[in-house]
């Protein structure tokens, strides 16, 4: 009598952390992506906290830097270092022999933004520390909204992101995505309030960028009621950038 014996494949959820779980690792690991994730807003803190330039606005520098940085680090991984490694894994066939995979499709993109949450939450522990060692204090209250903030912000970023590396070759990913976070940390109201950029912030409060920035120094700040505008800009940024995605992305070159 032989017995015969089935594997079991893990539940769809469990696929889903695992390949998050390894896109975090492989994001960590990645000496480009983790000078873009980690190094330079660590950098761009430091450097906010001890000059007196750019000029910041009103109230203490550190209160204000210490949100921008936390922006500027969410635009550098769900952005900038997600486009890129999805750009490369679409051009050697990864994302087409994943999305084949037990894992699917639809697991694939989920775990990719399980693994930005997780980076995200990593660098927002990190700044916040030094920011505190700085003399940073956040307005506790409006810590939840800055949460919630961050959230979407990912996932409107993480959308942007997977727009542009299904639609572009890599190398062009590779170039635009590195162009766009350097005009945004210089003009694209992360590091600097949008009413601080002139006649520029007037049209930048109206990008994920300038909402992202305004909304968290808000948030940390005790302006409740600044956070209504960035709270409907993210979320309508979010849902036209992941329809769009939704409809133009391709899964190899």
């Amino acid at each position: 009598m032989t017995t015969t014996t089935t594997a079991t494949l893990p539940s769809p959820a469990a696929r889903v952390r695992a390949q998050g779980v390894y896109e975090a690792q492989t994001l960590l690991r990645n000496g480009e992506q983790l000078l873009v994730s980690v190094v330079l807003p660590v950098v761009a803190l430091v450097g906010l906290a001890v000059s007196t330039i750019p000029s910041l606005g009103p109230g203490r520098r550190i209160d204000v830097a210490v949100p921008g940085v936390l922006a500027l680090a969410v635009v550098s991984t769900a952005f900038t270092g997600q486009a890129i490694a999805t750009g490369f894994d679409r051009r050697y066939g990864v994302l087409r022999l994943l999305g084949a995979s037990p894992l699917g499709r639809g697991g694939l993109l989920a775990g990719k933004a399980l693994a930005v949450l997780a980076v995200v939450a990593i660098q927002t522990v990190v700044l916040s520390a030094i920011g505190i060692g700085f003399g940073w204090r956040p307005h506790l209250p409006g810590i939840l909204a800055g949460v919630l903030l961050l959230i979407l912000g990912t996932w409107t970023w993480v959308a942007l992101a997977l727009l542009l590396a299904g639609t572009l070759r890599a190398e062009g990913v590779l170039a635009v995505a590195n162009l766009i976070w350097v005009l945004l940390a210089a003009g694209g109201g992360l590091l600097i309030p949008t009413d601080r950029l002139g006649g520029l912030g007037d049209v930048v409060r109206y990008l994920p960028s300038g909402a992202l920035g305004d909304g968290l120094r808000a948030a940390l700040q005790g302006h409740d009621t600044s956070l209504v505008l960035p709270v409907l800009v993210l979320i309508l940024w979010g849902a036209l950038a992941t329809a769009l995605t939704a409809r133009f992305f391709r899964w190899s070159d």
